[in-house]
């Protein structure tokens, strides 16, 4: 054992390894649910219809836990993490049951099943926010900064794991079972997850004053949903100048004005606006933006690209994948046993963006004839920069600011990156949308362009019934389009080094999990310490 290892709270080391399967389990269970609907997305949509709400699938899911996250990691910071974290497994476990079945007869047959899919993804959302917020602010109760990078890195890998399983899993399912059962499969593991913790964690709670900013939340709430709306209906389902996009931007222009004076006023902030005053905080928030936007927002088109351009099945399709969560996880691994054995962070948000914005250029240069080792080769360095950053930016915004606010530094960083991915999926689905039905109407003629209406039909059957003629017009567009979508993210992903070179290299404290004190500077240290006890 290492003297920086030493220095942990006598018994937490023991106890982190006792509680982390259930925390590796429940965090598997939100990003194996995204890998295994993204590889069955092409087969839903073939039973329910309605290509051009394919975008709308992600979307409400990853909308609902981006309004969410806030409150998820606030109430966890006044009430205890351990019964929010297992009242979001729970809300989880309930919108996967529905999402699986929506479109059957219990809901009246499958004419608005496609409705319903969204409508239940945006409850799964919900809870999904608190596993990935909570399940970091666990890991930063129990475990000092100097640390963090360890245990992190392990939870990346398996993250990663979940992520290289997601496709397989989903490509089983799809090819040989329902497609709902991409989303029977969360209950299994998130009841041996719940079970799990409600007997084996055991954290430490602050007594603190209960009050929770529900007029903030809900200002937050309305303004970013009017925001991803904007993004997703502008230009595409309603012209810009339209009265619903200006109404739009209105509420939007207007939530988030007032949303800042109620911050400042209420006693409990859902998002306390002293913590951006650090520049650290500040600018791993907009690189968590920044990633979240590019890499959520255009690899949700990557299974699409591989099962109908490429011709793969589902399940090669999830295979495809591997290199990229591979390489993820590898360097998650490194990263996060360098962080702790050396205490610096800086480069690895720097190295991981420049890689990514690579990885983003050499997929945009796909199109009908790129073999399959070449988009496993783009996909594998896109997953380099991948993990150079995902856990980086969480590390960095918790040593920002005091242990009291670990669930508010955990809850934004993973806000900012789902609001990212939020935007990410819906302006990359209009800009997938606008240009695949221009594609088509200048391939094909306007008649063609109705084919990406929702009665089109993607899957390999689908698509062999069309003449050659048109199959490969509709092929040739689709590749552009699913390009342009990575074209685009470049611009987004190009900024993420260069605002990871503004970071101010803090040194990690490796002292005790003292409650109360700082993850950050000396100034906030000195900040009285509320009382603990354990749950």
């Amino acid at each position: 054992m290492t003297e920086t290892e030493a220095e942990i709270v006598p018994g937490r080391r023991r106890e982190v390894m006792v509680v982390l399967p259930g925390l590796m389990l429940a965090m598997i269970l939100a990003m194996l649910d995204n890998m295994i609907v993204g590889t069955a997305m092409p087969r839903i949509v073939g039973e329910l219809g309605g290509l051009a709400h394919l975008s709308w699938v992600v979307t409400a899911y990853v909308l609902g836990t981006t309004v969410s996250t806030p409150i998820w990691g606030k109430i966890g910071d006044l009430y205890g993490r351990k019964t929010i974290f297992l009242a979001s497994i729970a809300i989880f476990m309930v919108g996967s049951m529905l999402c699986g079945m929506a479109g059957s007869d219990l809901f009246g047959g499958t004419g608005g099943g496609m409705g319903e899919l969204i409508g239940f993804r945006a409850l799964q959302g919900l809870g999904a926010g608190g596993l990935m917020v909570n399940a970091m602010a666990i890991i930063g109760d129990l475990v000092p900064p100097r640390e963090r990078g360890r245990y992190q890195g392990i939870m990346a890998a398996m993250m990663s794991l979940a992520m290289i399983a997601g496709p397989l899993v989903g490509g089983f399912i799809t090819d040989h079972l329902n497609w709902r059962w991409a989303f029977y499969v969360n209950l299994p593991i998130g009841a041996v997850a719940f079970v799990w913790l409600v007997f084996r964690l055991h954290l430490p709670k602050y007594r603190t004053e209960h009050r929770i900013d529900w007029l903030g939340a809900g200002l937050l709430g309305v303004g970013i949903t009017a925001l991803v709306l904007i993004t997703t209906w502008g230009g595409n389902q309603y012209d810009w100048g339209s009265w619903q996009i200006l109404g739009l931007v209105a509420v939007a222009v207007v939530t988030l004005a007032l949303f800042i004076p109620v911050e400042r006023r209420v006693a409990e902030p859902i998002m306390p606006l002293h913590v951006f005053g650090n520049r650290n905080f500040t600018l791993v928030s907009l690189i968590g933006f920044l990633l979240g936007f590019a890499m959520f927002g255009a690899i949700n088109f990557l299974p699409l690209f591989q099962q109908t351009v490429q011709g793969a099945s589902a399940t090669n399709s999830g295979l495809l994948l591997l290199p990229m969560m591979a390489a993820m996880m590898v360097v998650s691994l490194f990263v996060g046993q360098m962080i702790t054995k050396t205490g610096k962070y800086k480069i690895y948000p720097v190295i991981g963006g420049v890689i990514m914005a690579v990885g983003m250029w050499l997929l945009s240069l796909q199109d009908v004839h790129t073999a399959r080792w070449q988009t496993g080769v783009f996909i594998a360095v896109l997953g380099l920069g991948m993990g150079f950053l995902m856990q980086t930016t969480m590390l960095i915004a918790q040593n920002s600011v005091e242990q009291k606010d670990l669930g508010v530094s955990s809850s934004a960083a993973t806000f900012f990156r789902s609001i990212g991915g939020s935007f990410g999926v819906s302006l990359f689905g209009a800009i997938f949308n606008h240009n695949l039905t221009s594609q088509l109407t200048e391939k094909l003629g306007p008649q063609a362009a109705k084919m990406a209406e929702g009665s089109a039909r993607l899957d390999t059957k689908g698509l062999a019934q069309l003449p050659a003629q048109v199959r490969i017009g509709f092929l040739e567009s689709l590749a552009n389009s699913i390009s342009s979508v990575f074209f685009w993210a470049i611009l987004f992903a190009v900024l993420v080094p260069v605002l990871a070179i503004f970071v101010k290299e803090i040194p990690l404290r490796s002292g005790p999990v003292a409650p109360g004190g700082s993850g950050g500077t000396d100034s906030q240290a000195k900040d009285a310490a509320p009382v603990a006890v354990f749950d």
